[in-house]
């Protein structure tokens, strides 16, 4: 077992306190650096990031990032979503320690979603009835994985479909 224990630190961002979600540093009592390209490979990360080592994915529709000695994750609704998803990280980052030998290392990063891909497929109304200023800045929050098409509540289904289908190979389906 490489990561055992952490300590998780859960809080408002301090640019604006009135957001409604919270952020997760888990500060790990184990370095993970070398499972990192491993992870890559299971978790289907798209920034990984050597030196210092680092990868980036989507997972449970948040953003996270696994550094040698921590966790970040954005958006989450209370602390109970927090304590889900890192025990399903830690599960995750044994196993794959686990099974390295079976696992091909990636180290590369790969393709992120366009903001104007998605912008195209949004209704442009700019309605704030997602929770978010502009329809820009919604799909800025659907390219970070924080927000999905269900969250827009004038979206055609038609359209919604293609966002899914569009966001599909840039998010980890959990």
């Amino acid at each position: 077992m490489l990561l055992k224990s952490y300590k998780k630190n859960i809080f408002r961002p301090e640019c604006n306190p009135s957001f409604q979600s919270l952020h997760c540093i888990a500060h790990l009592d184990q370095d993970v650096s070398e499972v990192l390209p491993y992870l890559k490979s299971v978790l289907g990360g798209f920034d990984y990031l050597k030196d210092p080592p680092a990868v980036t994915f989507r997972g449970y529709g948040k953003l996270i990032t696994i550094h040698p000695r921590e966790i970040a994750v954005n958006a989450l609704k209370d602390e109970e979503e927090a304590h889900k998803i890192l025990e399903w990280l830690k599960r995750e980052i044994n196993e794959a320690w686990e099974k390295r030998g079976e696992i091909e290392p990636r180290c590369e990063g790969a393709p992120k979603p366009k903001l104007l891909e998605i912008l195209k497929l949004l209704p442009k109304t700019n309605c704030r009835e997602c929770g978010e200023p502009t329809c820009m800045v919604f799909a800025a929050k659907i390219a970070e994985g924080a927000k999905g098409p269900e969250d827009c509540p004038h979206l055609e289904k038609e359209n919604g479909m293609k966002l899914q289908e569009y966001m599909e190979p840039f998010h980890l389906v959990v």
